[in-house]
């Protein structure tokens, strides 16, 4: 979906989004009331730049309106993988912008993602994937590692790989898979402002990722073990 068509179907009371370097940032109007608006689009590749002013963007909400729920628009390639960015410490400014996002969360603000291109890897776990809730359009495109990048790491066939992918969520790319991983709360489609809605009155309450994970079937094991650990008996 085209950005400016997404951001009139999420907030049909106007918005005031300015795009700077494929960097989302501004306020919208919901039924609700105001929200304040970070992102990015054009698939970009998130760099230490573009961290520092998502950072800035959270932070001056926080400081003005510390109640004020965030929206996250998520397009992502991924986190910029230059040499300038890598001997600036992307993972410090990645690690800013995640710690702005709690402070914002503990202040009282409500946090909602909603991926409507590509999400993939460090540049959507900078932010995106910071929220209370976190949900996407039906044609968006999350992944964490393609399969021959993974079979790299794991040193694992490719072709196992692959095979493991056609049972198990986690292996396999794709927004179906993530839904089932408890990772994507729901798909939105149809009226997106209803949605929104929904979601920024939706309490929150902890992190149940794990849990739908196992209720969906995506990931059998996590809540399980993760409970374990946590009352001592791993």
């Amino acid at each position: 979906m085209p950005l400016t068509t997404l951001l009139d179907a999420l907030f049909p009371r106007g918005h005031a989004i300015t795009v700077n370097d494929s960097v989302l940032t501004g306020t919208a109007t919901t039924d609700d009331g105001e929200v304040t608006v970070i992102g990015t689009t054009d698939k970009i590749e998130v760099g230490v730049d573009h961290a520092l002013v998502l950072a800035d963007t959270v932070l001056a909400s926080t400081a003005a309106h510390p109640q004020r729920p965030i929206v996250m628009l998520v397009d992502t390639a991924g986190q910029r993988l230059a040499r300038r960015d890598e001997l600036l410490g992307i993972n410090g400014y990645f690690a800013h912008l995640a710690q702005t996002l709690d402070l914002a969360r503990r202040r009282g603000a409500r946090l909602v993602t909603l991926v409507y291109g590509e999400s993939v890897s460090g540049g959507f776990l900078s932010f995106g994937l910071m929220a209370d809730h976190i949900h996407a359009l039906p044609d968006a495109q999350v992944r964490v590692m393609d399969l021959r990048a993974m079979a790299r790491v794991t040193k694992q066939p490719l072709e196992k790989l692959q095979a493991l992918s056609l049972t198990s969520p986690v292996f396999a790319p794709g927004v179906e898979n993530y839904v089932g991983m408890g990772a994507v709360q729901s798909l939105w489609d149809g009226d997106l402002a209803r949605h929104l809605l929904e979601a920024l009155r939706a309490p929150a309450d902890g992190d149940h990722r794990a849990a739908l994970g196992a209720e969906r079937g995506g990931r059998t094991l996590a809540a399980r073990v993760a409970t374990a650990v946590s009352q001592g008996n791993a």
